[in-house]
């Protein structure tokens, strides 16, 4: 049993077609994306003073998801009215500190 060349041109053709159609959405999502991200950090550049805002790139840079997530829960705050604008460095400082204190530490000791 042996494919045409017509059909294995279709075939090509279809195939080309459906990686096409997935680099165009990928393409489209890291637009989104990038929009997104550019519309956070406009967000923050008014709600963080430019040392809170260098203290959270450096906090980007050792624990991103923490950081991230930090991120918009300092910009839900702050659409709330439940935080000070512009949140100071020693601000945000404290509360770094007061979500430290609230994880809990786990020491091990074992029995020889």
């Amino acid at each position: 049993m042996s494919v045409s060349d017509d059909e294995l041109e279709a075939l090509r053709q279809r195939r080309m077609a459906e990686m096409q159609r997935r680099y165009a959405e990928q393409g489209g999502e890291d637009r989104q994306h990038k929009e997104l991200e550019a519309q956070k950090q406009s967000a923050l550049r008014i709600i963080l003073t430019p040392e809170a805002r260098a203290r959270m790139s450096n906090l980007k840079m050792v624990r991103p998801e923490f950081a991230e997530q930090l991120e918009m829960q300092l910009i839900q705050l702050a659409q709330q009215k439940r935080l000070p604008v512009p949140l100071t460095d020693d601000q945000l400082k404290k509360i770094l500190l007061e979500l430290q204190e609230s994880k809990r530490d786990f020491n091990i000791t074992r029995k020889e």
